[in-house]
């Protein structure tokens, strides 16, 4: 029998539907991939391998009675440690929330299970969903199973979504949910060679996922191609009325759609997104995947997003306010984490036990968060912050006259080794400098493989979509997966 583990979202799901194998035997071979990779990689804080065989169960005994099966049925998947999973622990990666189970399901792990999609566990990721590398989690962090050629030194999996990006790549789970702020599906899917889509802001329900930063905070799904993550996209999506900013719009069939053909569209090159310390190999990529939509039948047309400079420091003064808000939450009265030193009255009880509970980098983003919405400093920078955001957007919708996608490079760089950047907050913030302006624009923006670089690594193209169109930003992505061949894989170690 083929190694089932090889097998991606499609794969399984035709599979199981039609006999070749059943989800019981998915779920086994997913859940010894898991128990084998934990202390290498460190990719899940929980394993749930009894929820996996559970729902694998479900879906064969749908299956031997002639039940109609969902989108999902008998594909086993991570969850990222930031969507609430009623009665599994849920900590957003952070001591604050360490022990807390959840007493409900979020809509998106709900659409998910319901679909016929199993649990193999949940995933490790930076901590509050605040970095870029995966190295702020509580829980240690997550190892790429990717290695530069003639090194052994351990490398970034990308983050916030480190966890999941690396249990695709390395074959633990043929799928995995992420969320993206500022780049967090698509920086660690270009890091780990794999396929990942933001979807227009409000598509995916963001009801019980723990909040980072609530105007920009996205769910979608990371896997190996894109027409998988059209398959997951469709199973995730969907009006929620517990979210106030869920979209009210049907969810498309996006798997259906799929067509490489791009004859009649015109795909936009924006002039700002060459920036100085972009590597080589990087802009390469970016003239690789030029070609490729050119050979797909696309016009190339030049854009310019003129206000693109700006969008990485407006970014860091909306999310960092609105992540201030958010966590005020977390004082120790309620639930988690609770420090109470002897003698201490509430006001010290709060100040213990944020300053446990937190790590470095989310205490960093409270801090700047609170200085720039206190009084005096709040027009000087929240409010001018979000003036560069609407720049931001209307320079999208101005592009988007011209073009019906934008090609550009999903990250500056290939991954970079752990710790060489975790010292030096500027550096590391750099690395979402081409994936933030769609995220403040709320657009749709996926990364596809491109090839690798002289060392061996992975490398992504970004694609970003009007808002609403994540038809036409898959259909681009399988142009350039149909042409770029790639089908590398991290040489196992572990």
């Amino acid at each position: 029998m083929t190694d089932l583990t090889e097998l991606g979202v499609k794969a399984i799901r035709d599979g199981v539907a039609s006999g070749d194998f059943t989800a019981r035997e998915v779920a086994e071979s997913f859940n010894a991939n898991v128990a084998a990779a934990q202390d290498a990689l460190n990719a899940f804080i929980v394993a749930t391998p009894e929820k996996a065989l559970e729902a694998a169960d479900a879906v064969d005994a749908a299956r031997a009675r002639g039940d109609t099966l969902g989108k999902l049925a008998g594909v086993p998947i991570g969850m990222k440690d930031l969507f609430a999973t009623k009665g599994v622990q849920t900590t957003a990666a952070s001591h604050i929330l360490e022990g807390f189970v959840p007493e409900y399901e979020s809509t998106v792990s709900a659409n998910l299970w319901r679909a016929g999609a199993g649990m193999l566990g949940k995933l490790n990721l930076d901590q509050f969903a605040m970095g870029s590398s995966n190295e702020t989690s509580y829980f240690g962090n997550v190892i790429s199973p990717w290695r530069k050629e003639g090194s052994n030194a351990g490398l970034a999996p990308g983050g916030s979504s480190g966890g999941s990006s690396a249990a695709v790549a390395a074959r633990l789970c043929p799928a995995a949910t992420g969320t993206d702020t500022g780049g967090s599906i698509r920086q660690p899917a270009a890091f780990t060679g794999i396929s990942g889509i933001k979807p227009t802001y409000g598509r995916c329900s963001r009801w019980g996922i723990v909040a980072f930063a609530s105007s920009l905070d996205q769910a979608g799904p990371m896997v190996r191609d894109v027409t998988d993550c059209a398959i997951m996209l469709e199973a995730m999506a969907g009006f929620d009325p517990k979210d106030s900013t869920s979209l009210d719009l049907p969810v498309p069939e996006w798997e259906a759609g799929l067509d490489p053909d791009l004859r009649g569209k015109k795909v936009g090159i924006p002039r700002e997104y060459r920036m100085d310390g972009t590597d080589a190999a990087i802009l390469k990529s970016w003239d690789d995947g030029i070609a490729w939509l050119r050979d797909a039948g696309a016009e190339i047309v030049d854009v310019s997003l003129p206000h693109t400079k700006y969008a990485l420091p407006a970014y860091y003064i909306v999310a960092p306010a609105e992540a201030s808000s958010n966590l005020a939450r977390y004082d120790g009265v309620r639930y988690g984490l609770r420090e109470l030193p002897q003698g201490a009255n509430l006001q010290e009880m709060y100040a213990a036990t944020r300053a446990a509970g937190f790590g470095d980098e989310v205490k960093r983003r409270i801090m700047i968060g609170t200085y720039v919405l206190s009084a005096g400093f709040y027009d000087a920078y929240y409010n001018q912050a979000q003036r560069v955001r609407t720049l931001i957007s209307n320079d999208f919708k101005a592009a988007f006259e011209q073009c019906d996608v934008i090609l550009a490079p999903t990250t500056p760089t290939a991954s970079f080794p752990l710790g060489d950047k975790v010292d030096d907050p500027l550096a590391m913030y750099l690395n979402d400098v081409f994936a933030v302006p769609a995220s403040l624009a709320g657009l749709p923006a996926m990364s596809v493989p491109a090839g690798l670089n002289a060392d061996g690594l992975p490398l992504g193209l970004q694609i970003i979509g009007r808002a609403f169109d994540e038809q036409g930003v898959l259909n681009a992505g399988l142009a350039i997966e149909s042409r770029a061949g790639f089908d590398a894989r991290p040489k196992r170690w572990w």
